[in-house]
């Protein structure tokens, strides 16, 4: 009989879904009501022995206590955050993810997000579709990239290859991270103040989690100064939100490009209302090709498993 698993969210990729349906008896939370998710996983939960969830979702320690035949948690995304390891790290539940084959992708979109923020892309386009350019209305310049310094928060896989389309526009490049990255030619700040105060652009890469909740915090931002620009494709959580909007409106910071929030998708009214700020819905690897591999990953690891083969991508 084939195995049982719990769906959280579908892929955007049919071919993903078809192999699930081939290889697995799924039962389909995302389907399901909100109000009604906890009757479905009751109705369900002795036969679960994998969960498929989303970097988003993750998993909850009270819904970890709903599934006692649980082995494995497979996310459908680079970020963890989201997972109870306090509840499956006791009963030996295995944790996998999808790193790699979203950096291109992701990196890519913090580049669009600095290019569209520094030359004013939005503003520029309201200004053509309102008929601002015809009416000769007056408009303010935009900022050259080269010679100003990045300042990348978080040194991974995404971090360097940001790091590495930014060079290609002649930027200098610090990072910080608590651990130095060995074999970089990037210069490593003595702390994220230290890369705030040397940078005119902050790029946020680093990892959610409690450990950097709010750590790009209203001093932060103020050492990145009123022309400098905050660019964030990691987690909302890194980011104090309210001290983000206060910065903007009153001038203690320039400009803001985001893709991630607080508490997604409820982007705070205020926000959305300030004219130096992009925004984007979290899209950082939503590109065709990247979900394919992403969920195609996701089946990978679950194959794997219960063939009693190694994972492929475990999260230690």
């Amino acid at each position: 009989m084939k195995p049982a698993i719990l769906v959280f969210g579908a892929s955007p990729s049919q071919p993903v879904m078809d192999q699930l349906e081939a290889h697995f008896r799924c039962h389909h939370l995302w389907r399901v009501a909100p109000a009604a998710q906890d009757a479905f996983i009751v109705g369900v939960a002795d036969q679960v022995r994998a969960v498929a969830t989303t970097g988003t979702i993750g998993i909850s320690a009270a819904r970890v206590a709903m599934l006692p035949a649980l082995e494995l948690v497979a996310v459908n995304g680079i970020g963890v955050d989201a997972v109870a390891f306090e509840a499956t790290r006791p009963r030996g539940i295995r944790v996998t993810n999808t790193p790699g084959v979203l950096t291109d992708d992701v990196a890519d979109l913090a580049v669009t997000l600095l290019l569209a923020a520094a030359r004013r892309l939005p503003a520029l386009d309201r200004y053509v579709r309102a008929g601002d350019w015809q009416a000769k209305a007056p408009i303010a310049p935009s900022r050259a990239l080269r010679g100003k310094v990045a300042g990348i928060f978080g040194f991974g896989r995404i971090g360097q290859a940001v790091a590495l389309r930014l060079a290609a526009f002649g930027m200098r490049l610090r990072y910080y991270q608590p651990n130095a990255v060995a074999g970089t030619a990037v210069a490593r700040s003595a702390s994220l103040l230290a890369l705030a105060e040397q940078s005119d652009y902050l790029v946020v890469c680093a990892p959610g989690g409690t450990a950097t909740r709010h750590v790009v915090d209203a001093a932060v931002m103020a050492a990145l100064g009123p022309a400098g620009t905050l660019v964030n494709i990691a987690r909302g959580s890194l980011v104090d939100e309210p001290a983000l909007i206060a910065a903007l409106q009153g001038g203690q910071l320039g400009a803001a490009a985001l893709d991630v929030f607080a508490d997604e998708p409820n982007v705070p009214p205020a926000l959305r209302a300030l004219d130096n700020v992009v925004l984007t819905p979290h899209v950082g690897s939503l590109t065709v090709e990247t979900r394919h591999a992403m969920g195609q990953l996701v089946v990978d690891n679950l194959l794997a498993h219960f063939a009693g083969a190694p994972l492929i991508t475990p999260v230690a």
